[in-house]
């Protein structure tokens, strides 16, 4: 909502500027800005909301007042008139029941506002008060009964436009185009969003501007201006114009493509031709056929308006305690369920129509979208076809070509000798693998500083000898002697080791 207050407030400014002076009457003007901003904080505070964040969120029911005077004698000037833009948002809706939908504003709470606001009542008052969640139905029927003060009302639409509206009849197109924070271009943009939207209608019929206009809420003007808009786009579409309405259809289709440049002779076939019969035909069958969807729409309705009618006067002749208002009420149903029995039969002839002109239509777009294709003859598609299997074997005979060339390439591979040799590395390789480890002896497991001891014990126990160091002496046997270390081939060596 906080968005829907500064989108009327900043599309309204622009418009007051420009009326001043004009249609607002006033030399100087003076701008005055207020807000609700206090009294937002004091409902917060009663339903004990304290969030700084949320305020920011929440509509303060802005106000603008331009004060228009006119110089007089003496220095002096004097009021000639305020418009006031103002925004009236259910505060206390908003700050206690967040997560509902805000209740739109009825009439006693719009007539609080406008007294508040017209504070002067000899001074003239033109005021829009937009109302983000909408008005009451009473609230949007009332005149205001304050002096000199025009009311408008504006409420924001569903598809992106502004209802506004005035139950003061005397100056309503001035007020509701000066409160109307819509700009024309944005009208048209929107139009144009509808009638796109249901361009499927265009397929089988056609659309009014009085029936866009209507569920726009926008001056037919406007509508008018969006179909033409549309139609100067694309070249099928096609607008006309019937009992004071313009309809908007889809016409024959046209090609795309540029027109070659022709000569004399060939301008001189084409006017004595029959080419281009077909496009007229579908855009004057189109066009009927746009005409009668719209009367046809039209007749639904006054249909849908004489079913109601006949519900009600069910309803009040099973509420009716009297005999003779219930054979008045049986008379007039009778009549009005022949009415409608009558509507439908003619509603259903003009279905029928539709649908004769909509298979006309059909079969001649068939012929035109097949005379714009421009196909190739037969001449043409038997020489490319030629052309294409020409083309088809010389790939062939060149890819047999270079398979042939690539049979040299084997000599380059490996021989047979080479790979029994890479046999051979595998083999040795596990075989080497599977050779069993030796234990290790217990004279290969001690350390060489271990051995370089025992040696330097046995010298200091044995004593010198004189004689041949190999015979032993006299006092001296053999087990004496020290042990001979054994010779190296009886010793048993681990090969890791």
């Amino acid at each position: 909502m906080l968005e829907k207050e500064s989108a009327f407030l900043s599309g309204v400014a622009p418009k007051i500027e420009a009326a001043k002076g004009r249609e607002l009457l006033g030399a100087t003007w003076q701008t005055v800005e207020r807000d609700g901003g206090d009294r937002l904080r004091a409902v917060m505070a009663r339903n004990r909301v304290y969030d700084r964040e949320r305020l920011k969120e929440l509509p303060q029911n802005r106000m603008v007042a331009h004060h228009g005077y006119r110089r007089t004698w003496w220095m002096g000037r004097k009021a000639t008139g305020v418009a006031v833009a103002s925004v009236l948002c259910p505060m206390d809706a908003l700050v206690s029941r967040p997560d509902d939908p805000p209740p739109p504003i009825d009439l006693p709470e719009l007539m609080e506002h406008v007294r508040r606001v017209a504070t002067e009542r000899s001074i003239p008052y033109v005021m829009g008060v937009c109302a983000p969640s909408g008005f009451t139905a009473e609230a949007k029927k009332w005149v205001a009964d304050v002096p000199e003060v025009t009311l408008v009302c504006i409420e924001p639409r569903d598809d992106g436009g502004w209802d506004v509206s005035c139950a003061d009849t005397s100056d309503e197109e001035f007020v509701l185009n000066l409160f109307d924070p819509e700009g024309e271009d944005d009208r048209v943009e929107r139009a144009e969003a509808l009638i796109l939207g249901r361009s499927a209608d265009l397929l089988t019929g056609g659309l009014g501007a009085s029936s866009l206009a209507e569920k726009l809420g926008m001056a037919q003007a406007i509508v008018m201006s969006a179909m033409r808009r549309l139609a100067d786009a694309d070249n099928e579409l096609k607008v006309a114009e019937k009992d004071g309405d313009l309809l908007l259809y889809r016409g024959a289709p046209v090609s795309q493509t540029e027109k070659k440049t022709m000569n004399m002779v060939d301008r001189i076939r084409q006017l004595f031709s029959k080419d281009g019969e077909e496009a007229e035909k579908i855009n004057l069958l189109s066009e009927r056929r746009a005409g009668l969807s719209q009367r046809r729409d039209r007749l639904y309705g006054e249909i849908g308006t004489l079913e109601e009618r006949e519900s009600e006067l069910l309803r009040k002749g099973k509420e009716s305690q009297s005999t003779v208002t219930k054979r008045r009420l049986a008379a007039q149903l009778a009549q009005l369920r022949k009415d409608i029995s009558r509507q439908n039969t003619t509603a259903n002839m003009l279905n029928k129509q539709i649908d004769i002109i909509s298979t006309d239509i059909h079969n001649l777009t068939l012929i035109e979208q097949g005379n714009m294709a421009d196909l190739p003859t037969t001449d043409d598609l038997t020489e490319n076809a030629v052309a294409a299997e020409e083309m088809l074997e010389t790939l062939q005979a060149d890819a047999e070509l270079v398979s042939s060339l690539e049979t040299g390439l084997s000599e380059v591979a490996t021989s047979s000798e080479e790979l029994d040799i890479l046999k051979e590395f595998e083999v040795s390789e596990k075989s080497e693998r599977a050779v069993p480890e030796a234990p290790a002896t217990a004279e290969t497991e001690k350390s060489s500083s271990e051995r370089v001891a025992e040696q330097q014990s046995v010298k200091r126990t044995s004593p010198p000898v004189a004689t041949d160091p190999a015979s032993p002496t006299m006092g001296q046997s053999k087990s004496s002697l020290p042990p001979e270390r054994k010779s190296e081939p009886e010793r048993r060596v681990d090969p890791e080791s």
